[in-house]
């Protein structure tokens, strides 16, 4: 476990203070749920003044196909859509949901994968925001030319043979909802259960009352007796994107170098050939 010096986390306060600086991050407006409504049209509704909409279907994934719902984008796809919200490598990157940063997580985890330096997640997101009555707008900022060119490949991931190794050797965490990790529903993905050998681990369980993240020393606390302190770590969830969640969780609790698995259940569940399990492990 290393420091926690640097948190990958801002509160409404410090992002107030850090817009009215010399130096502001790009705000990146990341809502999304699965099912719907489309979070273009809740951006359109309201969001923090300055941010830019990145649609996490079509910007920060490919097409659904074998490699799950929620494949890792092409990179040029990615850079286009970073580039046109003023993203640079020199410039900090801020990005926020709707509140439970499930989606926004999904934003910070790749940008680090493609090489930005500096991305931070608003806790608590616009909720937060609008709980401490700071303003929002439904203006549009016009499209910008930052540099930010994606460098693939900065964080680690797993694919369905070293993520199934990871399970029976380290560590691999489930971060859906209980109940879909022990193959009691299974709304979206061919097959209901888990990885043989994975943990439940539900992003839910990250948060507060309030949709903010628990404490570093508490969610440490949480993921040592998940048995993350001294073995090789991976997250996977459905397709990829609340998996996202749990590695910032983990990382606000000062775990590195957990790996992704971006194919997920949606992915795992697909392939016939892949074992499936429903028998709840203990942590």
């Amino acid at each position: 476990m290393a420091d926690m010096t640097s948190s990958p986390l801002i509160s409404v306060t410090e992002l107030a203070a850090a817009l009215d600086s010399s130096r502001p991050p790009v705000l990146l407006d990341i809502r999304w749920q699965l099912g719907g409504p489309p979070g273009a049209e809740e951006y359109a509704a309201g969001h923090l003044p300055g941010a830019y909409y990145v649609d996490l279907d079509r910007e920060l994934a490919s097409p659904p196909g074998v490699a799950g719902r929620h494949p890792l984008p092409d990179p040029e796809v990615l850079g286009g859509a970073l580039r046109r919200a003023g993203v640079s490598s020199d410039r900090p990157v801020v990005v926020y949901d709707a509140g439970p940063a499930t989606s926004a997580a999904r934003a910070w985890w790749l940008l680090r994968w493609a090489g930005h330096p500096e991305v931070r997640v608003l806790d608590g997101g616009l909720a937060a925001w609008r709980a401490a009555g700071l303003p929002e707008t439904t203006e549009v900022p016009p499209a910008q030319a930052g540099d930010f060119k994606p460098v693939p490949g900065q964080l680690p991931t797993l694919d369905a043979a070293r993520a199934a190794g990871l399970a029976r050797e380290g560590l691999l965490l489930d971060a859906r909802a209980g109940e879909r990790y022990r193959g009691e529903v299974e709304p979206v993905d061919p097959r209901a259960g888990h990885i043989p050998g994975a943990v439940s681990a539900p992003t839910t369980e990250n948060l507060a009352a309030d949709g903010r993240f628990l404490a570093p020393a508490v969610l440490a606390e949480r993921f040592r007796g998940l048995g993350a302190a001294d073995r090789r770590v991976g997250v996977y969830c459905g397709s990829g994107v609340t998996a996202a969640h749990e590695l910032l969780a983990l990382e606000v609790a000062g775990f590195r170098g957990v790996a992704l698995y971006p194919g997920s259940w949606s992915e795992w569940s697909a392939n016939p050939d892949n074992p499936v399990a429903t028998t709840e492990l203990p942590g």
